[in-house]
């Protein structure tokens, strides 16, 4: 599992994401050659939030992912780990009631949101299957769970290149636009550590949710799993 590859624990990555914070989403855009746009719109559409539904968005960063929700007339709460992260945020999206918390003891009460979403953050959560379950207990029944997360491509010659990448060309590029480069090294070993679609879909039955199914993005670059509460 992730953790294990990782071998960082929870203080260090929450320093990493305070450190690039900045620029975050600048090297984001650059480093997905702009397909989060993309993958943002595919996470909006599978969470389908009708008016005044509250929305968790966990490992939210600086609201990014969290401004759509609003904007389709739902109830958004971003919430992150990295106070770096959410003070970027604030300053650039004031309106969003943006929340300090930890994915494994989050501060909500039982039954409080209607969908729980986490895009690319599942994996820095210290223990995953903990923060799973925690998103079960903060949702409402019958409420909907979203992950995006980087998974495994489903061509074995694209894989491939996708490791190259991943592993030699995802650093160098951030060296050239990021304000920590290093943690671009941590997060690509990340990736390539993390499970495969059906491992993932496992691992979100095994926290408690109900009929888990995926949807392949950009060639199974990215995974979108879906359950319900």
């Amino acid at each position: 599992m992730a953790r294990a590859a990782l071998d960082k624990q929870p203080a260090d990555v929450r320093r990493m994401f305070d450190t690039v914070a900045k620029r975050y989403d600048l090297t984001n855009d650059i480093l997905s050659f702009g397909q989060d746009r993309r993958w943002r719109r595919d996470v909006l559409a599978a969470v389908d939030p009708s008016y005044g539904d509250r929305v968790l968005d966990l490992a939210a960063g600086t609201g990014t992912s969290s401004q759509p929700f609003l904007d389709a007339g739902a109830e958004v709460v971003p919430c992150d780990f990295s106070i770096g992260m959410l003070q970027v945020g604030k300053k650039q999206l004031p309106h969003l009631p943006f929340t300090a918390g930890d994915g494994t003891r989050l501060p909500f009460r039982d039954a409080t949101f209607d969908a729980v979403t986490i895009s690319f953050g599942l994996r820095n959560i210290v223990d995953p299957l903990a923060g799973l379950a925690e998103m079960r207990r903060v949702t409402k029944p019958g409420g909907r769970l979203v992950v995006c997360e980087f998974s495994h491509p489903t061509w074995k010659p694209w894989r491939t290149v996708y490791i190259e990448y991943l592993m030699k060309a995802l650093p160098a590029v951030a060296r050239t636009v990021s304000s920590a480069p290093d943690a671009y090294v941590y997060l690509a070993e990340s990736i390539r550590a993390w499970p495969d679609q059906r491992g993932l879909a496992d691992l979100i039955a095994e926290a408690g949710w109900t009929r888990p199914q995926w949807r392949n993005l950009s060639g199974g670059i990215v995974a979108l799993h879906r359950a319900t509460a």
